[in-house]
């Protein structure tokens, strides 16, 4: 239902209109590589890959979405231990600690769509010239200090067993954090930032790689993915040797060791997205 964006379905379409309306069937768009439809599949699926791993703000913004996007799904095999083990809660009442994580992603969602367009305002004016997208920033560097305090307030709560309320708590944060994080990269690498400023949070990789934007999230998703189905794996052996307070400790110095990553892009974000790095042909 919405209006199509994809810049070159949009030149396909308009150059079989001038066909028509010329009857010239030479005419060619300007994004049409002449590839078979076998070489198109091959290149689509080398593709996402190959921009993962040359171009260095998608791995490691790719990274640092896919590390806090498994970090609740391995929670999520805590639930049972944490609250049936200890708290004694029975299995319907265990799905409803998952209530703590959609509250604080909620209002992950209120606050982004509240501070995120004023802050850019507020720095455009403030250092003059254009919006840029590391404006955007400033909003991300609070889910980065969230996400582990969340972790902490989870773990350690359950471990010295306070009341249950403590942990659902932290997995609040990490919900809030979560939603923070994996909102406001979306828009770092903007090179039409009048596009970002009507969508938000939808566009960082639209508009940074234009006809490869399609490869570049499916690069970003599948490392997500793939984080997020294995990382829950080695969560009882680590809980079994750690226990849960120093277990999940261990995830919340990771995301402490990621807190300087938003202050990088705010930094030189701009720098590194017109750098010859940015500037890889894919």
């Amino acid at each position: 239902m919405l209006r199509e964006s994809y810049p070159y379905v949009i030149l396909k379409r308009k150059t079989e209109r001038l066909r028509e309306q010329t009857g010239n069937v030479n005419l060619r768009s300007k994004l049409d590589t002449g590839k078979s439809t076998k070489d198109h599949i091959t290149f689509s699926v080398v593709r996402p890959l190959k921009m993962l791993l040359l171009s260095p703000i998608v791995f490691l913004l790719s990274l640092y979405m896919a590390i806090v996007y498994g970090y609740l799904y391995l929670l999520f095999t805590t639930f049972p231990r944490i609250f049936q083990g200890q708290y004694g809660f029975s299995n319907g009442s265990v799905g409803l600690v998952y209530i703590g994580v959609g509250v604080g992603s909620f209002f992950g969602l209120i606050f982004t769509a509240a501070v995120s367009d004023r802050q850019v305002q507020i720095l455009a004016k403030r250092y003059g010239g254009a919006a840029k997208p590391e404006y955007r920033l400033p909003a991300m560097i609070l889910g980065a200090f969230i996400i582990p305090i969340g972790l902490f307030l989870y773990g350690w709560s359950a471990e010295k067993k306070l009341h249950w309320f403590l942990p659902v708590l932290g997995t609040a944060f990490l919900g809030a954090g979560l939603f923070i994080i994996m909102v406001l990269p979306q828009v770092l690498l903007s090179k039409s930032y009048a596009n970002v400023e009507k969508m938000p949070a939808a566009v960082y990789l639209v508009d940074a790689y234009t006809i490869h934007a399609a490869s570049a999230a499916a690069a970003a998703t599948v490392f997500r993915s793939l984080l997020g189905a294995f990382l829950p794996l080695a969560g009882g052996s680590m809980y079994d040797a750690l226990g849960v307070g120093w277990g999940t400790s261990v995830l919340a110095f990771i995301a402490v060791a990621f807190i300087p990553v938003p202050f990088l892009f705010f930094k030189y974000g701009q720098r590194i997205r017109e750098s010859k790095f940015f500037k890889v042909e894919f």
